[in-house]
Parts: C-alpha cells; structure tokens; sequence
C-alpha cells in the first residue's frame, strides 16, 4: 500500500498537483461529444507555447515511447540513413526503434555523464550526406544531461537537408526549447514528468515544414499515423478513444502554467538545479554532469564512499523519499533526484535535509547542515540577482 507521506523525487512519474488531481475527477463525457471537442480546442493551442512552436502539437494516449515511434514511423522509410545520438538509455532506445523500423542507423556514441558536441553532429552529417533524420535527445534522463539541441538543430539545418527529431519527455514543461527558431521537426514529450500529469498522455509537435514529408511517406502505419491525429484535430477531435480523465487534468496544468508564466516556470527549475548541486557539492557528493551539461530537471550523483542502492534504500524506508537508481551499466552506481513539473526550493530544502541525515547514517565525511546552507545560499544568491 502506498503511504500518504511519500515524497516523490523520481525524474517521471513526478508528483501531480492537487488542483489537477481534483480536476481528473470531473464525471465522465462522451468523447465524441460537444463537451470533448470543447476540451481539445481549449488545449491544443496553448500547448503550443510550451513547445516554442506555432506548428500542432497532437495528443496520443500512450506513453512517452510512442511519441517517440511516433516520430520515426511518420518521416523514415525501410533503408533511409540516419543518424543517433546515444548518450544514455533514451538515445539507445530511439536507436533501437529506429533499427526495429529497418533504418540504417548510424550511432553518435557519446560517454554517459557527456554533452554530445555540434561539431561530432556536423562532422556524421559530411560523412554520411544521404542522412534522412538526426534524432537527438534534449534531456537524458537517464544520465541528467541537457543536450543542446538548438544548436545542434540550427547546425543540421545549415549544413544539411536531414530533419532533426528531439526527445523532450523530460525536459517539456521544465525548459524552454524554441522549436520553430531553431529548426527542429518533430519534438516530442510525456505527461508524467514536467507536464505534471500521471503517465499515459504523449505530445507530438510537429513543425509546418515536415507534414509535406509525413504526408507523402508510404510507410503502413495506423494508431501513430500523425496524419489522422492533425486530420481529426481539427474537428476538436483524436482519431482514437482519448484519455479523458487526463485531458481534464491537462487543461488544469496549462491554467498553473500560464498563471505563473513559462519564464518563471523554467527560472524556478534552473534554481531547484543550483540549489540541488551547490548542495552536493558543500556534502562532499560527486555530481556525474559538469554545471554546463546539466539538466535542469534531474541530477545525478555518482557516490564514492558509499553504495548508491543503501542511501536510495534507507531514504525511502525512514522518511519515503523515493529517489532513482542509475540504468544499465550505472545501475547501482548513482542516484539521481527529479526536480521537476510540481516541485518548489522548499522541496529542494527538504531532501536535501533528508539526504543529510541518511549520510550520517552511511557514515559520510561532511559537515551537517553545509547541504542545506549551501542550497540555501544558492536560492539568495538567485533572488539577490533578480
């Protein structure tokens, strides 16, 4: 059974607010109705915003991987080349999608805890011209890497004819990205993480310039052809059976979105980023990314005086701060903490004054109290500025 108390510091599922909590249990309408077709010309325009695009942003009910085969599915053919940026678990699962739909896959291997540098994207697209796609991803959830996926898109653009796909599911709604400014095709995002929502809504945004591909794509496809999704659209409708009860809390997230302006929404995750790191760094806790790799919505901390799994374990068990564990080969080798989509610095004072005394508990050489000064004084040094 789940405890009440738990306090949720995952990078997805992320806490949902209470407002959207009440929102989702609005009684049930027919989704073939004037009341859900009220409901999606509501929301499909102010999700453009977030996304930095004036293109559409569609709705599909599925997880944050279907937006992402989503992307691939629409604009590649069997045998098209293209190019992957793998720098963690999610790189390597476009990679995979990619390879399951029959595309020459051509891999941009980048050391876990690194930024993929513009100039490697620039040197794969002169080495391979015939290049469909470059699939980036902007925040590596796996790692806490924040990929510049601008200029990397603006550097495709000016040296190339290939599309550029982004995977934003972790950083939509907790950073900002100009998608039309800076070139990219397809960006795509979840609801669990940011967006504030539990799991099962994906958001595909599809910039003008790339329906002429999708449309004139052969490829099969049926319940991700984004081609019904744009189509149905219009009528303030989705081509299959929505999430309903999530629609209902999406739009109530966009309300808390717009009331404290995406600026502040995405300056109040750069803080809980400084907040969170300065601390680590004050408790003696090696941090995997360098400040200018790093994600504002996740950290990641890679122990060396103690086993990651035993503070993830203590922490849940004494206070129910659930933490991540690292994936494959950092599995066990590093916690990670989401601060992201309904999280605050209160939050931030908060497990970081937890992590404090699980340290004690470990047996970790550090001073008490630096952690939450340090986040502390990274908070006023932020405000001082503003």
């Amino acid at each position: 059974m789940k405890r009440e108390w738990d306090l949720l510091h995952t990078p997805g599922p992320s806490p949902v607010p209470p407002s959207v909590e009440r929102s989702m249990n609005q009684p049930m309408i027919g989704h073939r109705g004037g009341k859900c077709k009220e409901l999606m010309n509501d929301i499909a325009p102010r999700l453009k915003p977030i996304f930095g695009t004036s293109g559409e942003v569609l709705v599909v009910t599925g997880s944050g991987t279907s937006a992402l085969e989503s992307s691939v599915v629409n604009i590649t053919q069997p045998g098209d080349e293209v190019i992957v940026v793998v720098a963690g678990a999610f790189g390597d699962r476009f990679a995979q999608i990619c390879e399951t739909y029959e595309l020459e896959v051509n891999r941009i291997d980048v050391p876990w805890g690194e930024a993929v540098e513009v100039d490697q994207i620039e040197a794969a697209l002169q080495e391979r011209p015939h290049t469909k796609a470059v699939f980036l991803t902007h925040c590596e959830t796996s790692t806490g890497v924040m990929h510049p996926v601008e200029k990397a898109a603006k550097r495709v653009k000016a040296t190339s004819s290939a599309l550029v796909v982004v995977d934003g599911v972790s950083s939509i709604g907790g950073a900002g990205v100009d998608m039309d400014q800076s070139g990219i095709d397809i960006l795509v995002s979840g609801s669990q993480k940011a967006m504030m929502l539990p799991p099962g809504l994906a958001f595909v945004a599809v910039g003008d310039q790339v329906w002429n591909v999708i449309d004139d794509n052969p490829r099969p496809r049926f319940y991700l052809d984004l081609r019904s999704y744009r189509k149905q659209l219009e009528g303030g409708q989705t081509p299959f059976t929505p999430a309903l009860s999530l629609l209902f809390g999406l739009q109530q997230v966009l309300d808390l979105l717009e009331e404290e302006g995406l600026d502040h929404v995405f300056d109040r995750h750069q803080v809980m980023k400084e907040m969170t790191r300065e601390a680590c760094r004050a408790l003696n806790l090696p941090l995997l990314v360098t400040d200018e790799a790093a994600s504002s919505t996740v950290t990641s901390i890679r122990p060396d005086t103690f086993e990651a799994e035993q503070l993830r374990k203590l922490a849940n068990e004494e206070f129910g701060l659930i933490l991540a564990g690292g994936q494959k080969h950092l599995k066990g080798e590093i916690f990670r903490i989401g601060h992201m989509g309904y999280s605050r610095p209160s939050n931030v004072l908060q497990y970081i004054g937890i992590i404090e005394i699980i340290l004690k508990r470990l047996g970790h050489d550090f001073e008490q109290g630096a952690g939450v000064a340090a986040a502390q004084e990274a908070y006023l040094k932020r405000t001082r500025e503003e």
